[in-house]
């Protein structure tokens, strides 16, 4: 089953060094999660100072600077894996660095039938 772990923790409280670091064990985990074939996808996300949330109401678009809702923790980042199970998701969700300052919320992916996929 595939599995989003989406990253949140209070961009202020990195470090410009800590965030560098991050990232460095962040790539080491994303090739010890390839070579046990769990690896999908993952990416750090740009602060959310460039965020634009859209929202559709009544047939008109409304957008908004910044992410949709104002939190203590802001979304930074995700990896996709594909676990067996839900414990087997937690193991590699407690590997990311990012929960060490964050938090790390482990959602399953609705697997739609007929969309694209990579060619």
């Amino acid at each position: 089953m595939k599995y989003m772990l989406l990253i949140y923790s209070d961009e202020a409280a990195w470090t410009e060094q800590e965030r560098e670091d991050c990232y460095a064990e962040s790539t080491q985990l994303t090739y010890q999660l390839q070579a046990e074939g769990r690896y999908l996808d993952a990416s750090p996300l740009h602060s959310v100072a460039t965020a634009t949330s859209v929202r559709v109401r009544d047939g008109k678009r409304l957008l908004t600077d910044g992410p949709f809702a104002e939190t203590y923790e802001q979304l930074g980042g995700y990896f996709l894996v594909d676990a067996k199970d839900l414990d087997e998701v937690i193991a590699i969700a407690e590997r990311i660095p990012s929960a060490r300052k964050g938090t790390v919320e482990i959602r399953p992916v609705v697997e739609l039938l007929g969309l694209p996929t990579d060619s």
